[in-house]
């Protein structure tokens, strides 16, 4: 069984910064995917950033120069250093570990970004 714990969200003025972490505990094995995903109201869940345990990282164009993804394999923890934050970044964000296969979900934080 694993477990995501997330924290680290809140609300920030526009062109703020955030930075939002993620705690993998349980069976975990050292070879997995790690991102961050977000939901706005009415919108789809969409993937904000990934990394690979060798620290290979993919970004949405909506966020790219603007956050950071990295990660800590030896805490199981991800992170998400958000800078220059926009109105339209607002969503809850939820932290998602792949492995063989399989997602597993944190339970969400919520980022608000206020104009």
């Amino acid at each position: 069984q694993v477990q995501l714990m997330e924290s680290g969200g809140g609300e920030v003025q526009a062109g703020g910064s955030l930075r939002l972490s993620c705690a993998a505990s349980g069976s975990i094995f050292s070879i997995n995917l790690m991102g961050w995903y977000r939901q706005a109201p009415g919108k789809q869940r969409e993937l904000v950033a990934d990394i690979t345990s060798r620290g290979n990282s993919n970004y949405a164009d909506s966020v790219r120069g603007r956050f950071t993804i990295s990660r800590d394999n030896a805490k199981n923890t991800v992170f998400l250093q958000m800078n220059s934050l926009k109105p339209e970044d607002t969503a809850v964000y939820f932290c998602d570990l792949g492995l063989f296969g399989r997602s597993y979900w944190g339970q969400g934080t919520q980022v608000t970004v206020s104009s």
